[in-house]
């Protein structure tokens, strides 16, 4: 699901918004036609845009009732040019949503220190908790990608595929290359959400909603679309295995030792053949990609600050790059 968030840059607007504790009485959600229509809202017109935002979160967290363990977690996350007020939208949501009695927690991917100024408290690179139900965490791809690593020692070690070599890496030598950041990201992050419907018993979940705010626009919305891209990718590296001479000869192996690597319910791969873990890894992609069109698993928020017109003319952008990537479009 997605929504439209107005912020306000006036030094005046900015101090009254920064004494109000709530996400909805800080941010106003409106169509986009309002956008070209009124640039500068009045301040009748914020009153009636918060109403309708308190009705949307009234309704999301009736759906996220803590009587009812079977609800998923959701993923809730914000796009908008740098400087729209993206991690501080963030910030003040992930307070509603626990001062609500949903158990949160904000991820931060980034090294900005705004959120850490906002919510008081050391966020590091495991859960802390900063008040009643909220939590944060912040990603660090030199330290996420120590778990796939020691995975893929441990499965080399049973399938011998590199003959010793990988045991000689150390993760902590290791530098982050362009790209991996988004990619283990989106890892860590489908560990708390379980997207990939790998935990059954959503009673055990660790929090209700995680409000997640990335890196950048682009990034983010590259996370968003990657389960879907990833499966073009895997349909034709698949009929590559199966129908060359040297696909056949290797690919168990490196499928094996990958899956091993981004595997999360800790399973093991023995005895399964290729195609089962072909299969495996489609259907997980699947149900990723349909994660993001389901509004009770995932939401979407474009913040804009309509005092800005390159932050409107960005905002116009996003907004058609989330439809490319697959995010529903709520008027």
């Amino acid at each position: 699901t997605f929504f439209f968030i107005l912020s306000n840059a006036p030094a005046s607007r900015t101090a009254e918004m920064a004494s109000m504790s709530t996400a909805h009485s800080l941010t106003c959600s409106a169509p986009l036609p309002l956008l070209h229509l009124r640039p500068h809202p009045n301040p009748n017109s914020f009153r009636l845009l918060r109403r309708a935002t308190q009705r949307r979160n009234q309704a999301f967290l009736a759906s996220m009732s803590l009587d009812s363990p079977e609800k998923p977690t959701k993923l809730v996350t914000f796009l908008g040019k740098g400087g729209s007020g993206k991690t501080t939208a963030a910030v003040l949501a992930a307070q509603f949503y626990a001062k609500e009695g949903l158990r949160t927690c904000l991820v931060i991917h980034s090294q900005d220190l705004t959120a850490e100024y906002l919510m008081g408290c050391k966020i590091g690179a495991s859960p802390i908790l900063c008040n009643e139900n909220l939590s944060a965490v912040r990603l660090e791809t030199t330290k996420m990608l120590l778990e796939p690593l020691d995975r893929m020692k441990k499965a080399d070690a049973s399938i011998n595929l590199t003959q010793g070599i990988l045991e000689g890496v150390v993760g902590e030598e290791l530098g982050v290359l362009p790209g991996m950041d988004s990619i283990f990201a989106a890892f860590e992050v489908e560990k708390l959400i379980n997207f990939l419907g790998r935990k059954r018993n959503y009673s055990n979940r660790e929090f209700d909603v995680i409000v997640y705010d990335g890196i950048s626009t682009e990034e983010t919305l590259r996370v968003i679309g990657a389960a879907e891209r990833a499966r073009w990718y895997l349909k034709y590296v698949r009929n590559m295995a199966d129908k060359t001479d040297i696909g056949r000869l290797t690919a168990p192996s490196f499928l094996k030792l990958m899956y091993e690597a981004i595997r999360s319910n800790g399973g093991s791969v023995d005895g399964r053949m290729s195609t089962e873990l072909w299969d495996d890894i489609e259907q997980s992609l699947q149900k990723a990609s349909a994660s993001f069109i389901d509004p009770s698993k995932f939401s979407c928020y474009l913040v804009i600050d309509p005092s800005r017109p390159t932050s409107i003319n960005s905002a116009l952008r996003y907004w058609g790059c989330a439809i490319q990537a697959g995010i529903q479009i709520l008027q």
